[in-house]
């Protein structure tokens, strides 16, 4: 079994009314475990609500991992690779051994921020060669994975380096997401 560092932050979610400015988003209401699409924004996400044992891995800065890279596909660039529960890691382990930077799509198939949002993350694969675009459904067989990584709305997109979730940007805001891959890149 691998451990996989990757820092979250703390659950701290703010809200704008529908129609406020801000990039539209759906939220993960964690309470009920629940998906659910308006129009407000969210940032800097927190861990959702998962058993103790997962809580507690994650407040000392790790997670087991228990894939192998077997399951996963060769690292692709100019395109997004569609990622599930098995072939999450181990292809950001991959892209991690290659010094590639990985932003991660995650969105559900009702969600209308998230198709708007589509067309573009596509663009943005076929732009920066240098980056590996994924993108995973939030739904029920990938919901322990999106909690993993503290999912709170959908769309939200997160940056890793090195393995380590570095940046996050959530709702619909697509000068925000070029700003934090260019930011990550330059670092």
């Amino acid at each position: 079994m691998a451990a996989i560092h990757f820092s979250l932050y703390g659950p701290s979610v703010r809200s704008n009314p529908a129609g406020a400015a801000g990039g539209s988003s759906c939220s993960w209401l964690a309470a009920t475990e629940n998906l659910r699409c308006g129009g407000g924004s969210s940032d800097r996400s927190g861990w959702g609500r998962v058993s103790v044992r997962s809580v507690e891995r994650r407040r000392r800065g790790m997670c087991a991992v228990r894939s192998s890279l077997e399951t996963a596909g060769p690292v692709v660039v100019g395109q997004v690779t569609e990622v599930n529960k098995d072939t999450f890691w181990p292809l950001v382990k991959a892209a991690a051994e290659e010094e590639k930077i990985v932003v991660l799509d995650m969105y559900t198939q009702w969600c209308g921020p998230c198709k708007v949002m589509a067309p573009k993350f596509q663009q943005l694969s076929e732009k920066h060669l240098d980056v590996v675009f994924l993108k995973l459904d939030c739904n029920q067989e990938n919901r322990a994975l999106a909690k993993e990584l503290g999912i709170r709305v959908v769309p939200t997109f997160k940056i890793l380096k090195d393995s380590k979730i570095v940046k996050e940007v959530t709702g619909a805001k697509f000068d925000d997401l070029v700003l934090a891959i260019e930011t990550v890149k330059s670092s």
